[in-house]
Formats: structure tokens, sequence, C-alpha cells
């Protein structure tokens, strides 16, 4: 089950350093099916060219396949999906943003973070097209509301403006959460 964002230190949240609220954040632009989502620069390793990916049998749609990046075979997620619209149709300017995350981990009943941070790992985000690299103050990123957005407000670390477009921020460790995706894998397997 995901937590909601706004009982999370700000540690916890990717790029969250805990620094003050003029610190600048440093976002990529992105579109997924309709919407316009940002991640943190910080987070990004590279953006790469759609290639050659080989599928994995009994996923979700969300899980496009595997991609070899450089000797290193890296899971590449389509975002639309994952988020719960329609798979992404490939098209001229589709790419996979890579990603360096870390899982959340569970804190205990006391509120504290019995195991430190989570597992490191590298994924693939399929999306219809990456834009720009735009700074944002870290308290210009306002809470994401309960209602209103098309992806799940525990998706969202928060939502910006950008040119008088509505942005939202993903958190990626919850977006990537690997005990939800593993989860999400198990149950649709076939058995």
């Amino acid at each position: 089950m995901l937590q909601p964002l706004n009982s999370l230190p700000s540690t916890a949240i990717p790029g969250g350093t805990g620094h003050d609220s003029d610190a600048p954040l440093s976002l990529l632009r992105m579109s997924v099916g309709d919407e316009a989502l940002a991640v943190s620069i910080d987070d990004v390793r590279e953006i790469l060219q759609v290639a050659r990916l080989t599928p994995l049998p009994r996923t979700p749609d969300f899980v496009r396949g595997v991609m070899n990046l450089r000797g290193a075979v890296v899971p590449v997620i389509d975002l639309s999906a994952r988020l719960g619209g329609p798979a992404t149709v490939t098209g001229r300017r589709s790419c996979i943003v890579v990603v360096d995350a870390t899982d959340a981990v569970p804190a205990n009943a006391a509120g504290n973070d019995p195991d430190g941070p989570g597992q490191p790992f590298t994924v693939g985000l399929l999306v219809d097209a990456v834009y720009e690299v735009f700074d944002r103050a870290a308290h210009e990123v306002e809470s994401a509301p309960a209602l209103g957005t098309r992806v799940a407000p525990g998706f969202l670390r928060g939502i910006t403006r950008s040119g008088g477009q509505l942005i939202g921020v993903l958190a990626l460790q919850h977006v990537l959460a690997a005990d939800e995706l593993s989860y999400a894998i198990a149950a649709w397997r076939t058995h």
C-alpha cells in the first residue's frame, strides 16, 4: 500500500534532501500520454532512443522487457501503463529515460528506518517524449491534490508549473517500489 507523501519526511522523497525551501530543484520534463510529468534530474542517468527490447513472458503490460545497457541487463517499465494509463505506442519522439532509483524501505511502527536507505537499482522508463530540464525552488513544488489528477497522488511528489502547464513531479521511490512491482508481476502470472 502506498504511504501518502505528505506523511513522509522530506529526506524520504527523491531529490528531497531536507534543504531549505529555496533550494533549487532541477527537473526533467517529459510527456507520458496526455500528462506532463517530471523527475528530478539527479535521478536521471541518461536518455536513450528506443532500441531493441527483449520481452519477458508472463509479465504485466507495464513491463516492456529488458535492454542491454553496456553489458548490464536493465528492465524497462512503460511509465504510462505503470501509472494506470494505456500502453505507450512507440513513436519518433519516444525514448527511454534511464534512472537510478532507491527502493522505498518501510518504516517500523516507531517511524524509524531500521534498515537504512533502500536498495539502489537502475531501470528504464519508456516515455512519449522528453522536452527540457528546468529549475524550480523546492517551495514551488506544491503538494499533489487528493483528487483531480490522472496520476494517483501516491505516485506524485507534488505538482509545479512551467510555461502555464501543470506538471506532476514523480516520486520514483513509489512508482518503482520493488515490492509493489514484484507483487504486480506475481499477480499477473497464471497459475
